[in-house]
């Protein structure tokens, strides 16, 4: 057994067998990448793939669109510090993802839409679609792009002794040369490659890992107990009860519920039962990261705890110190596998964002060369503000994940109250819409500037009010905003003129079996193929089991 007293290795030097491993993935990578680069043809071949897609390549695209290396650093770092409670925003989701392919994926593909912005436009107004176009490009900055880079440096460096800015620039060329090349098909069909390598990689570690302690029971005694206890009480800093089970689930709506990057690989489904069935495999995969992830870091903290007082230094610690050569080569190409999945769907669906969302509203009369250039330049600005934000995360969090959350939790309040009751009443209308998104935008904004400054600045507010805001968790300060902003989307909508409903066809459940109409002269509506009887079968039966394997975990974790 490894003891903590054993002297930390600075940094590996790559054996020749771990770099071969490295260059068969990048290899196979760019192979599929470019295969799909000299099949696609139109717009909707590009940016959905031509809507296609089987339930095993969306389920696979969807999990590692989600897991990247700010989930290696920053749910093992978690893990680490305060133990499996982080887990449950992933075991949370395999239930948000049933929401997705029940509740909203039917209205998603009847309305024939490429992208969010423009389902929201549908159903309010124009403002909402801006409203949402441009939250999400800030939102990929600030949560995926930027956190990305800097979770694979911070392995890459520590392990490797790679540099940050070299490594970033590397993975973001490697990433987007693939990416611009194919498109969506190219992305899924390598995240699919991708998220068997990162399952195989993690899995191997946690199996190292849990052999070194002596075994998951003898891991227990080696922590303190409530690290194996996941339902923390309402005092909690980061963890209530409270807000894991009311305030994480407004956070889960909106990032796989209504976010491009999830729901445009859904989109891109040859039907209904497909588009089910990838969210449920989704769901199933979602399970994992709680023991491939968030367990490693538990056991980097009870072999090496005088290396991990950095938390997010506790999955490179293990790489370091329990691989052989080998399955060095193999996690790196697993830690790769994780960023590069989730960058290059987060590149496609911001072109896909900019490029209909803005460009061509802008210019209708744009050739299809012209509306690619632009999205390829706009995405490259978007990652070059990327990297330049990489250097103020530390100053939010020590905790990479709970950062990641935490600023997710003052973006997603007024999205998940528009769309949920959006798709449920058919009052609600335009006004009320971008009313409530304004006023979420300024309650979230309020408090991540209060935030920074007082952890930044080391300053102290004195005003009682100004102190409550900055204190209050941020999954609780998420109920809160969800509550404000259903009031005024509410409010708003009463107090001003209802919408056309014909306006509304398919839209909402009080619309859904009326006729939809063209959005314009000459743009046919695609009737997607429902879900055979045996389809739907299968789909319930595995939807019930991925919900009792979910309730069963909880239950002896609590």
């Amino acid at each position: 057994m490894l003891y903590a007293s054993e002297v930390a290795v600075a940094h590996r030097n790559l054996a020749t067998i771990d770099l071969v491993i490295i260059g068969v993935y990048f290899a196979i990578v760019f192979g599929i990448g470019m295969y799909f680069a000299r099949k696609e043809r139109t717009s909707e071949d590009y940016f959905l793939a031509g809507r296609d897609i089987g339930w095993f390549f969306i389920g696979a695209s969807l999990f590692v669109s989600n897991i990247s290396t700010e989930h290696f650093i920053g749910l093992s770092g978690t893990g680490a510090s305060s133990g499996l409670a982080v887990g449950h925003f992933e075991w949370l989701a395999c239930l948000i993802l049933l929401i997705l392919g029940w509740v909203f994926v039917p209205f998603y593909l009847r309305s024939n839409v490429f992208t969010m912005p423009e389902f929201l436009e549908r159903r309010f107004n124009r403002q909402s679609a801006v409203y949402l176009a441009g939250i999400s490009i800030i939102a990929y900055i600030f949560t995926k792009i930027s956190v990305q880079l800097y979770a694979a440096s911070v392995v890459l460096e520590r392990v490797a002794g790679w540099s940050l800015w070299k490594t970033a620039v590397v993975l973001v060329i490697a990433t987007g040369i693939y990416t611009v090349a194919g498109g969506l098909a190219a992305v899924i069909y390598t995240d699919t490659v991708q998220t068997l390598i990162l399952i195989t990689g993690a899995v191997a570690l946690t199996v190292i890992g849990l052999g070194r302690v002596g075994g998951l029971e003898h891991l227990r005694t080696m922590v303190p107990p409530d690290y194996f206890h996941m339902i923390k009480p309402i005092s909690d800093p980061n963890f209530p009860w409270t807000g894991i089970f009311f305030g994480a689930p407004i956070l889960g709506i909106w990032y796989w519920c209504t976010d491009q990057v999830i729901v445009q690989r859904v989109l891109s489904a040859r039907d209904e039962g497909h588009a089910k069935a990838g969210t449920i495999f989704a769901g199933f995969l979602k399970i994992l990261p709680v023991f491939m992830l968030v367990l490693p870091g538990i056991i980097a903290f009870a072999l090496f705890p005088d290396q991990v007082k950095k938390p997010d230094f506790a999955y490179p610690t293990l790489v370091l110190n329990l691989l052989p050569v080998g399955l060095v080569g193999l996690v790196m190409a697993a830690l790769l596998a994780a960023v590069m999945g989730a960058m290059s769907s987060v590149f496609n669906s911001a072109s896909t964002l900019v490029t209909l969302d803005f460009y061509k509203k802008i210019r209708p009369q744009a050739s299809e060369k012209q509306l690619v250039n632009f999205g390829r330049v706009a995405t490259g600005m978007m990652v070059l503000l990327g990297l330049l934000w990489v250097p103020f995360i530390g100053y939010i969090s020590s905790q990479l994940y709970i950062y990641l959350q935490s600023v997710q939790a003052y973006i997603s309040p007024p999205i998940s109250a528009c769309f949920i009751l959006g798709i449920l009443w058919p009052r609600l209308n335009g006004a009320g819409a971008i009313s409530s998104l304004l006023t979420g935008f300024v309650l979230g904004a309020t408090r991540f500037i209060l935030e920074l400054a007082d952890r930044a600045g080391g300053s102290h507010f004195q005003s009682s009010a100004v102190r409550w805001l900055i204190d209050m968790n941020f999954l609780h300060y998420a109920i809160f905003m969800f509550v404000v902003c259903s009031a005024v989307l509410i409010t708003v909508s009463l107090m001003t003129p209802a919408p056309d409903r014909k306006r509304l066809a398919g839209l909402t459940f009080a619309t859904v079996d009326e006729k939809m109409e063209a959005v314009a002269v000459g743009t046919p509506v695609r009737k997607p193929a429902q879900e055979t009887p045996t389809e739907r079968r299968v789909n319930v039966i595995f939807s019930l089991v991925l919900l009792a394997t979910v309730i069963s975990l909880w239950i002896y974790f609590r």
